[in-house]
């Protein structure tokens, strides 16, 4: 009878143990849940309509990881967000090109210390309409031919004789966009010299409208935005020297697509990385990047790219 007795003492003593055992994994892991869903406070962006897909993709997939965190993405091209970033009103600036010299300068009478972060390949795109039947392709120089400062290109047949004289009607990225910017560098060789007769807007869908409504129209912006249209335009492959290469995801990867494939990024101001908020949204943002930039139609970086860019916001 007392062996029945312990046995059942000892039943009890092991279920408690059990009960307890379990009640501190579930704490713990409340605990861990907890931490995401009671991280607070805002993270704004700002800058690039290029590099907008991207930064709005993954502000709202952070929404599941930290709920009460604000994300905000805001869109005033890559000048614009770089003169927000440089007065401390936003935290990162999404940039489709590096930071100019006089912004640098800027930074440092600032205070401001900095971090670039290459977040995805991009092959700027030349577009037309999908009703244009005689545009097959377009060489570097012809590019310049129509882009360039006191461009005297009015029609299609200005540019090839066979072509239709019809007059051709010209879109593209505002000023403080670093689409613009590079475009212009790659084609006119001067980052910012350009016919001003366009219509320009720093919102890619403003521009891909025009063009997909107009059938003289020619345009560019961000790869992303023709594959999100592409039932709206018709791609231009680019000649710049070894025959026409249209802009693919192994083309802009592998630099065929030339001279207008390259970087995207954004710019950290260090001093954010202090909020729990910021830090946690960027790493997120670093690991998540290539898989958003797929998702939103850019090319991913290599692995060893992002983990650099790991390293260079752990440093901090």
């Amino acid at each position: 009878m007392k062996m029945t007795n312990l046995l059942k003492i000892l039943s009890l003593l092991c279920m408690g143990l059990f009960i307890s055992s379990c009640s501190q994994d579930e704490s713990a892991g409340g605990s861990a849940q907890e931490s995401g869903t009671e991280l607070n406070g805002t993270v704004s962006l700002d800058g690039s309509s290029t590099v907008y897909p991207i930064s709005e993709a993954i502000a709202e997939e952070f929404l599941a990881v930290a709920p009460r965190v604000r994300v905000t993405v805001g869109v005033s091209g890559t000048g614009g967000g770089f003169k927000k970033f440089l007065a401390e009103e936003t935290d990162i600036n999404d940039a489709s090109r590096t930071i100019k010299e006089s912004e640098m300068l800027e930074a440092e009478a600032n205070g401001i210390n900095y971090l670039e972060i290459p977040v995805a390949f991009d092959g700027l795109s030349v577009v037309v309409n999908p009703n244009n039947t005689w545009v097959d392709y377009l060489t570097v120089e012809e590019l310049q031919q129509i882009w360039h400062p006191g461009s005297m290109v009015d029609s299609w047949d200005d540019i090839r004789p066979e072509w239709p004289a019809e007059p051709i009607r010209l879109y593209g990225p505002g000023t403080d966009s670093g689409t613009f910017d590079y475009f212009t560098e790659a084609i006119n060789g001067e980052s910012g010299a350009s016919r001003p007769d366009y219509t320009a807007s720093e919102d890619d869908n403003v521009l891909v409208q025009g063009i997909s409504g107009d059938e003289n129209s020619l345009g560019f912006f961000g790869y992303a935005y023709y594959v999100e249209n592409q039932d709206k335009l018709k791609i231009v492959p680019v000649d710049g020297g070894n025959g026409p290469i249209a802009p693919t995801a192994t083309t802009i990867n592998d630099g065929t697509y030339a001279p207008l494939s390259r970087p995207i990024f954004i710019y950290l101001n260090t001093a954010s990385l202090a909020r729990p908020e910021v830090r946690t949204f960027v790493d997120f943002y670093i690991d998540n990047a290539g898989a958003m930039a797929n998702e939103v139609g850019y090319i991913e970086l290599t692995a060893d790219m992002y983990q650099d860019s790991r390293e260079k916001v752990a440093a901090f």
